[in-house]
């Protein structure tokens, strides 16, 4: 099982310079995977959870493949109805060559409603839209051998997933959530992105979102992971505060210790 990194692409911490710092920092520490989000018109409604400057996945990407040479890059999650599906299909075509073969393509269908409206595209019309994209583009990406990973746990995900993907590519649930979904749901492939908050006493509670705990609690989350089936595992270290990516030492402090379990680990 591939373990990844989602990597702060937003926030008034994060510049050019800190993104290589990233790069280095989840290949040096030996992820499999580095991943990073999407939108592209920062309305109120964005802002609130992800503030400027908002470093276009694309555009990063490309900087970060010449940064690095092994990681494999990828997004979590394109806004796949915000873009035409052809300039979507030559932009990964042309960072796939760049990267020598590496990019992982994670799509949604979006919530923002304002940056919907900004951008002329029907909030109400984002599924359809997303499934139409997914038509045209599934068989170029197959083609330059491009893994696309579904997003969403709705029915309509779900059926989406089964239908164009690769993988399922849930955000942020349970572990009790998504073992139900893997029961009842034929699915290609299973790509989960779980929170990563390290603490120092056990989480508990129904709810507690996989990823969140004691070091011990978490390496058991992705062991369950594995067991369900997850061919990798996207870590997910901000936590909603977006002075976090002005520290971007305590992401990589939690990381450095799985990062140190995981090579010493018989």
């Amino acid at each position: 099982m591939q373990w990844g990194v989602n990597v702060p692409n937003f926030g008034p911490g994060t510049d050019p310079g800190v993104l290589r710092d990233w790069a280095h920092v989840v290949e040096g520490l030996g992820f499999d995977l580095l991943m990073v989000s999407d939108h592209v018109a920062v309305t109120p409604d964005v802002a609130a959870r992800y503030p400027e400057p908002f470093h276009e996945p694309f555009t990063t990407l490309s900087w970060l493949a010449a940064q690095t040479r092994r990681v494999r890059l990828g997004t979590t999650v394109l806004v796949l109805p915000y873009r035409h599906p052809l300039l979507v299909a030559r932009m990964a075509a042309n960072l796939q060559a760049i990267s020598d073969g590496r990019l992982v393509l994670g799509v949604g269908v979006g919530w923002a409603r304002q940056e919907f409206a900004a951008l002329g595209v029907p909030h109400a019309g984002r599924g359809r839209l997303t499934d139409q994209y997914l038509a045209v583009l599934r068989e170029p990406l197959r083609a330059e051998g491009v893994p696309v990973w579904v997003g969403g746990d709705s029915p309509a995900a779900l059926a989406r997933a089964a239908r164009y993907g690769d993988a399922w590519h849930p955000l942020r649930l349970t572990l009790p959530a998504m073992r139900d979904v893997l029961d009842t749901h034929p699915l290609p492939g299973f790509a989960p992105r779980i929170t990563l908050r390290l603490t120092d006493r056990p989480a508990t509670g129904p709810e507690r979102p996989a990823g969140t705990g004691t070091l011990e609690q978490v390496l058991d989350d992705l062991d369950q992971l594995r067991r369900l089936g997850a061919e990798a595992v996207v870590l997910d270290p901000y936590h909603g505060d977006p002075e976090q990516t002005r520290r971007p030492q305590d992401a990589w402090r939690d990381l450095t210790a799985l990062s140190t379990h995981r090579r010493t680990a018989p």
